[in-house]
C-alpha cells in the first residue's frame, strides 16, 4: 500500500481550499439574496452568476487540495477531459439546485430536493475528480467513509441552499460561509480518507497532465474569477437599494450665507 499525503505543501493547500469555498459559497449566497429581490430576467441571471460561484468554489475547493496530495511510490497525472468534466457537474447541479430553489412556489419541498439533488451532485463531481487520477496502482474506497461524505454533501447544500433563502444581511451571510466552507472541506477530507492506494511501481510514463501544468493553471483562473465576481456584486446596489428614495437634504445644506 502507497503512503497518502494529503498536505504535501503543509497547511498551504488546506487553508487555500478553505478560503475558496468560502468565497464561493459567500458569493453564492449574495448573489441568491439579489436574485429573490428580483424578478424575469434580472432574477435569472443573478441565480445564473449563484450557481456559477457555488459550483466554482466547490470544484476549485476541491482541486487546490488535491494540489497536495502525493502518493509515495508513485507520480499523479490528471486526466484532462474527466476533469473538466467534473467542473460541469459542478455548476450544472449546484445550478439545478439553486434554480428549483429560486422559482419553487413550495419552497420546503424544493428546499429538500434541490438539497438532495445538490449534495449528491457536489458528490459526483469529488469521485468524478478523483477518476480523473492517473498513476502506478490502483485506487480502493472504504465504502462506509464513502457514504458519510455524500450525507455530509447533502447536509451541507441543503443548508447552503436554506442559507440562500433566509439570510440576508452580510454580516450573517459571511458566518454562513465560513460555516459551509467548513462544511464542504469536510466532505472533501471525509472522503479522501475513504481512498487507499495499491502502488504497483512502473517506468512508463503515466497519461494526462500534472497538476502544475493544468490543475493549478485553472485554479487560478477560477479563483480570480471568484475575486472579480465578489468584488463587482459587493459594489453593484441591490434592487431595494436602487429604487430606495434619495436622502432629503439636510436644512444646513439649503441655507446660504449672505
Amino acid at each position: 500500500m502507497g503512503h497518502l499525503d494529503h498536505a504535501t505543501f503543509g497547511w498551504l493547500t488546506p487553508v487555500l481550499s478553505y478560503l475558496m469555498a468560502c468565497v464561493g459559497a459567500a458569493l453564492g449566497l449574495r448573489c441568491t439574496v439579489r436574485a429573490l429581490d428580483a424578478t424575469g430576467r434580472t432574477r435569472r441571471n443573478w441565480l445564473l452568476t449563484a450557481a456559477s460561484a457555488l459550483g466554482t468554489g466547490i470544484w476549485t475547493m476541491h482541486f487546490v487540495a488535491m494540489l497536495g496530495f502525493g502518493v509515495t511510490g508513485t507520480d499523479i497525472r490528471y486526466d484532462v477531459p474527466l476533469t473538466l468534466l467534473s467542473l460541469v457537474v459542478a455548476m450544472a447541479v449546484v445550478g439545478a439546485g439553486i434554480f428549483a430553489v429560486g422559482h419553487s412556489r413550495d419552497r420546503g419541498r424544493a428546499l429538500a430536493l434541490g438539497g438532495l439533488t445538490t449534495g449528491l451532485g457536489v458528490a459526483s463531481m469529488h469521485y468524478l475528480g478523483m477518476a480523473a487520477l492517473r498513476l502506478h496502482g490502483s485506487i480502493g474506497y472504504d465504502p462506509v467513509l464513502v457514504a458519510l461524505s455524500v450525507v455530509v454533501a447533502v447536509v451541507a447544500a441543503t443548508v447552503a441552499l436554506w442559507a440562500g433563502l433566509h439570510i440576508t444581511s452580510p454580516a450573517a451571510v459571511t458566518v454562513a460561509s465560513l460555516v459551509m466552507g467548513g462544511a464542504v472541506s469536510s466532505m472533501h477530507y471525509t472522503g479522501m480518507l475513504a481512498v487507499s492506494v495499491r502502488v504497483a511501481p512502473a517506468t512508463a510514463p503515466l497519461s494526462g497532465a500534472s497538476a502544475m501544468q493544468f490543475v493549478f493553471p485553472l485554479a487560478v483562473g477560477l479563483g480570480s474569477y471568484l475575486f472579480l465576481t465578489s468584488a463587482f456584486v459587493a459594489l453593484s446596489p441591490t434592487e431595494r437599494e436602487r429604487d430606495a428614495p434619495a436622502p432629503a437634504p439636510h436644512p444646513l445644506e439649503d441655507s446660504t450665507v449672505r
